[in-house]
């Protein structure tokens, strides 16, 4: 296992990663991304342990569904390469047993797993393709390069070329894990590729950008100030990827496999964020709403009572996605994809409700609160303290902080973020729809209905 220095050393390794305009040889002391390394970092000395054969918790594979609840928590407190090395981890694991007459590609994959979880590197995943033309599938496209494809066949490999876009951590991590973002049709075989690229490979170009606050006070952004990882604009310039890092290459049937894989995970990882998100939201709301001597008022009261409900379901919908898991072939758990698509689509669909109550509780102070700077100008800062004082004896500073955590998690840089991710993480909500009727019992609803009504099934028929 890798401590924090040493994994900070393996970022010395030539990548070529860049941000606003310029190239970062040295992400640890660079003002943005540092931060982000550093949280990295310490992650890895709070789970290290020494000895050749240890391994990280955060890659193991669970067996069971209570092993599938354990690791939820273990992963919300590490950093979020750790959530996208595991997701990806456990997408290579799903797609092998869903590749059953492919044994070349599914020993590639296990052995690819094993390196990783001995060696303790972290992996991204690159899936959604730069797409030009959307109304044109990859084959059609006037730049056949919108879509990542195989530009060159080896003996000992391929030469891939295009981008991937929305790829959270990928200058922090070690390995990109590429992927089809969609099924192809024949003649888009060049684009059947699945394959993992190290990030230091020649001709891998990474673009950056990133939701962190760029003001030197911090007290303002109490949560992004620490809680940031940039995003990737991946792109491929004619890379070699060696044939041990091939995971299908030209099958087409199998191009969405790796899609529907990884979107189990992703949705896993986001419905389990959606619900301590939604928690987290509830309490704000009741918080500042007794810091506003508003907790007893009647509307307030049913806001923050439909807040609960919302937290409550998104909850109910991750127990049961995991407590009904299915195993794969090899034993390895995973969660129930109805209940999984169902508890995410329900709680993206309905994230800009329950943001909206927290900030009809809170008020226009949200956005418009003086900084924690100002209490300390010998001017007005005992007068911004006295009128920013609220109900049940909150002070103006107590009050204050929470507005700045308020507005920094859902109506700054940051809340944008948390915005579009919660819809997007895994697919849109479109894609939520498919997969829960794909798995729902409509069949025996319908018998339930005929029985219901007291219509034999033959006459229906």
């Amino acid at each position: 296992m890798l401590t924090g220095k040493e994994y900070l050393a393996t970022l010395d390794d030539g990548r070529a990663t860049y941000f606003e305009g310029e190239r970062v040889d040295d992400i640890p002391n660079h003002p943005i991304m540092g931060v982000a390394a550093t949280v990295v970092a310490n992650c890895f000395d709070r789970f290290y342990s020494p000895g050749a054969d240890a391994r990280s918790p955060l890659m193991g594979v669970p067996k069971s569904a209570q092993e599938l609840k354990d690791r939820i928590p273990l992963l919300h407190s590490a950093d979020m390469l750790a959530h996208v090395t595991y997701s990806s981890i456990m997408t290579l694991i799903t797609a092998a047993g869903r590749m059953p007459d492919m044994p070349v590609y599914n020993k590639r994959i296990m052995a690819y797993v094993e390196e990783m979880q001995a060696s303790d590197r972290r992996i991204t995943q690159c899936i959604t393709d730069a797409k030009g033309d959307r109304s044109l599938p990859p084959g059609k496209q006037s730049d056949p390069d919108s879509y990542c494809r195989v530009v060159e066949q080896r003996e000992d490999g391929v030469v891939i070329r295009g981008a991937k876009l929305h790829i959270t951590g990928a200058s922090l991590g070690h390995e990109l894990l590429t992927i089809p973002t969609k099924a192809m049709k024949p003649g888009e075989e060049d684009y059947a590729i699945a394959c993992c690229v190290a990030v230091k490979s020649p001709g891998v170009k990474i673009v950056n950008t990133s939701y962190a606050p760029r003001h030197a006070d911090t007290r303002d952004f109490p949560i992004s100030a620490n809680d940031h990882c940039p995003e990737g604009f991946v792109i491929f310039d004619d890379v070699f990827v060696p044939n041990e890092r091939i995971f299908l290459n030209g099958e087409i049937k199998y191009a969405a496999t790796f899609a529907h894989s990884l979107g189990l995970w992703e949705r896993l990882g986001s419905l389990a964020f959606l619900a301590d998100e939604a928690d987290e939201l509830v309490g704000f709301a009741q918080l500042i709403a007794e810091a506003n001597g508003l907790e007893r008022v009647g509307h307030v009261k049913e806001k923050i009572s439909d807040m609960i409900i919302h937290a409550t379901l998104i909850r109910a919908s991750l127990e049961a996605a995991m407590f009904n898991c299915d195993f794969g072939p090899d034993g390895a758990a995973f969660p129930n994809e109805l209940y999984i698509n169902a508890g995410k689509y329900h709680g993206a669909a309905n994230y800009n409700q329950i943001v909206r109550h927290v900030h009809d509780i809170s008020g226009g102070s949200i956005v418009t609160a003086p900084s924690i700077a100002d209490l300390e100008n010998n001017e007005v800062g005992a007068l911004v303290r006295k009128y920013m004082a609220g109900g049940n004896g909150a002070s103006g500073e107590y009050r204050m902080k929470l507005f700045h955590a308020i507005r920094d998690l859902t109506a700054d840089s940051y809340g944008g973020w948390r915005f579009v991710t919660n819809l997007q993480a895994g697919g849109g909500l479109y894609a939520q729809r498919i997969v829960t009727r794909r798995h729902y019992d409509l069949e025996g609803a319908k018998r339930a209905a005929l029985h219901a009504a007291n219509i034999e099934v033959e006459a229906a028929e």
